[in-house]
């Protein structure tokens, strides 16, 4: 096996994995109002068919998308102003198999006190690495929509989560540009590395 087909076998690999960067920043934008974000960033779709980049990151059942329409408008001012997370329910859990860590952090906007909590299982299973405390703040210094103030949400949490559970601000509250940092693939590292290295074997072998 030479460096050439090594290279090639590698880029397969990652090409075929979800496109992890150092951060990733989920904005809603392209999703289909009033349906379950579901797999839209999971290689998949939509409830309402749409999909969009596929980061690994999977939404429960009760975390809509919503865009302003001709009954609304709903919000105001958000920081992308396509669309935008609204849990309605229980489970409106933002799930990740692949793990994220270090700090993560999102825009809100609330009518009432609510929280977030972070855990270190799928759909909010393991241990609890951290809260966000959200204050009510959906109409501080306006008033022309039921969401038109956001604010800046940030966590540092130890070890590595699977979870963020929203169900605890359904129907009181909308989300947008939730960003977290994606574990590395460790399986896509680790064979490319295996593969250099033994090739850099066999090469010693053959000079020897």
């Amino acid at each position: 096996m030479n460096v050439k087909l090594i290279s090639v076998l590698a880029a397969g690999l990652l090409s075929a994995a979800p496109a992890f960067s150092a951060t990733v920043t989920l904005d809603f934008e392209g999703a289909s109002s009033f349906q379950s974000i579901a797999n839209f960033y999971n290689g998949g779709t939509d409830t309402g068919g749409a999909s969009g980049t596929n980061v690994g990151v999977l939404f429960g059942g009760d975390a809509l998308a919503l865009s302003n329409d001709e009954l609304g408008p709903y919000f105001s001012n958000a920081p992308t102003p396509g669309s935008i997370m609204a849990p309605v329910g229980a489970d409106a859990a933002l799930n990740a198999a692949a793990g994220f860590s270090g700090t993560a952090s999102f825009f809100y906007s609330s009518s009432a006190d609510t929280s977030v909590s972070i855990f270190s299982g799928l759909n909010g299973s393991g241990t609890l690495l951290g809260t966000f405390n959200l204050l009510a703040n959906a109409q501080t210094g306006c008033s022309d929509t039921l969401y038109c103030h956001w604010d800046l949400a940030s966590l540092d949490f130890g070890g590595v989560a699977q979870s963020m559970l929203f169900g605890d601000a359904a129907n009181v509250a909308g989300f947008d540009n939730i960003t977290i940092a994606p574990v590395p693939l460790p399986a896509a590292v680790w064979l490319l590395g295996s593969a250099l290295a033994g090739f850099g074997g066999i090469a010693r072998r053959r000079k020897a």
